[in-house]
């Protein structure tokens, strides 16, 4: 199968982004029976959608899972809804300050990501990582891009699976820090998205064998 998967630059100030590090990684190892490729977001309200969807369009892929990084969380977190709202904590990187605003104008609500949540969330869990499920993906570039893909595929009439999962911050990112924040090692966080990409893998093959995906969302 073909699989997108796309992280984020660093951003907030900080030099390195979980996600950027598990894409890579992901990217250099390689996964046995995916085509896999990877792509970098920037960080910025125009080009990081719109670099992630002209690689879908480019790939064509069976599945797109986005990454990014919610240095507050504890654990692998697969988000389940993307919400048709811009209001930015911080600004962008380049320097843009987006409050209240809607991602499509026209567009619905919101959109329930494609993937088997469910089932990658077991993964990561049985694999002996960190997980949760979790409602949004905010209401920051990781939602952005994720809401804009899923309006993208909706639009184009595809039925690519998609979703998204929010990373917490590496060791690193969290040492020295005044207050103390949730972190982890780069060697858990390849691990859950191991076993979360398998569960990818294998809908798709089930699907491409004829019994068809489960219901989504779940």
């Amino acid at each position: 199968m073909r699989l997108l998967l796309s992280g984020f630059e660093p951003f907030g100030g900080s030099t390195i982004n979980p996600s950027e590090q598990v894409v890579l990684a992901l990217a250099h190892d390689g996964i046995a029976d995916v085509e896999l490729r990877a792509v970098i977001l920037p960080v910025d309200r125009t080009r990081g959608p719109a670099k992630l969807l002209e690689a879908v369009s480019n790939f064509a892929p069976d599945a797109v899972l986005c990454l990014g990084e919610a240095s507050r969380r504890m654990a692998l977190s697969v988000e389940r809804v993307a919400l048709n709202l811009m209001d930015y904590r911080i600004a962008d990187n380049s320097g843009n300050r987006v409050q209240d605003e809607l991602i499509v104008p026209d567009g619905p609500a919101a959109y329930f990501t494609t993937l088997p949540v469910r089932a990658m969330l077991n993964a990561v869990v049985e694999a002996g990582v960190p997980a949760e499920l979790s409602l949004s993906a905010g209401s920051f570039l990781c939602n952005q891009v994720t809401y804009s893909l899923l309006h993208f595929l909706a639009t184009h009439s595809r039925a690519t699976p998609a979703g998204f999962m929010h990373l917490p911050a590496l060791p690193q990112q969290a040492a020295g820090r005044d207050v103390l924040m949730p972190s982890m090692a780069l060697e858990s966080m390849l691990k859950g998205m191991r076993a979360a990409l398998g569960a990818i893998v294998e809908q798709q093959a089930s699907a491409a064998a004829g019994r068809g995906p489960a219901k989504l969302p779940r």
